[in-house]
């Protein structure tokens, strides 16, 4: 029979600073199991995985709606820094529920809801580096708008260097921000680790783990990119199952206490 999870049940601090904590080797298809066993824990926590679901809809919704009113492509990165400022703190509530099934908890929502205030000093740190590196990332784009064409109609030849730099510029930025992401968050909410041991380990996992990474971040893409095509409802689905997917593939991915 489930039981309640305890706040003792949830302490696991980590006191040393800026170190790298060990990580395993996966296959490559390891994160597809991940995605299987985040679709078996919406069952499992199907209230906290609705609510977590329709924030992350109403998030996305919220931001292609600014871009109808504003009807210029210049709202889009200034509404995924809004959006990189939440998405990871709404997904501390989901791994806490893949936490609590693990432990063999009934998972509660007020209980997901609390998890910000675990290692909350660390977690807004990363929250602001995350927003940071998005404001970067904005004014480098802002300043290849020098390589746009100034005429309408102008040929492929003449958008070339813009499509080209832009795009290499975005895949740098995009490989960073996820290699320093990818389990920064769940590691800093279970062992109360630093920001700079949570950066460096997510890091050196990505890094050893190239192949299965990139599989992931494209079922992150694949996921993100459904919700924003379904104005937002098919987040209500794949942001849960992401999220919960994201907890697995860090309890996989990164070595645990002894």
């Amino acid at each position: 029979m489930p039981r309640t999870a305890k706040p003792s049940d949830f302490k696991t601090p980590d006191s040393e600073y800026a170190r790298t904590i060990p990580c395993a080797a996966i296959p490559f298809s390891a994160p597809l199991s991940w995605v299987k066993q985040g679709f078996a824990d919406i069952f499992k926590a199907p209230i906290i995985s609705f609510f977590y679901g329709i924030c992350f809809a109403l998030a996305a919704a919220g931001i292609e709606y600014l871009v109808y009113l504003q009807d210029s492509h210049l709202v889009i990165f200034p509404s995924l820094i809004v959006y990189m400022l939440i998405g990871p703190f709404l997904a501390l509530g989901l791994y806490d529920a893949s936490w609590q099934v693990e432990k063999h908890h009934k998972p509660k929502l007020f209980h997901s809801i609390k998890a910000i205030r675990r290692n909350g000093v660390s977690q807004w740190s990363f929250a602001v580096l995350l927003c940071v590196a998005m404001i970067f990332w904005m004014r480098v784009a802002s300043l290849l708008h020098a390589l746009y064409p100034e005429m309408q109609g102008a040929s492929l030849q003449a958008f070339l260097p813009f499509l080209i730099s832009g795009s290499v510029v975005g895949l740098i930025f995009s490989c960073v921000i996820f290699s320093i992401s990818a389990f920064s968050i769940p590691l800093m909410m279970e062992r109360r680790v630093d920001i700079m041991t949570a950066v460096f380990t997510s890091y050196n996992a990505v890094k050893n783990n190239l192949a299965p990474m990139i599989l992931w971040a494209l079922l992150i893409v694949l996921g993100i990119a459904i919700g924003f095509l379904t104005t937002g409802i098919g987040m209500i689905i794949t942001m849960p199952v992401l999220g919960f997917a994201t907890w697995h593939g860090y309890r996989q991915t990164i070595q645990r206490k002894h």
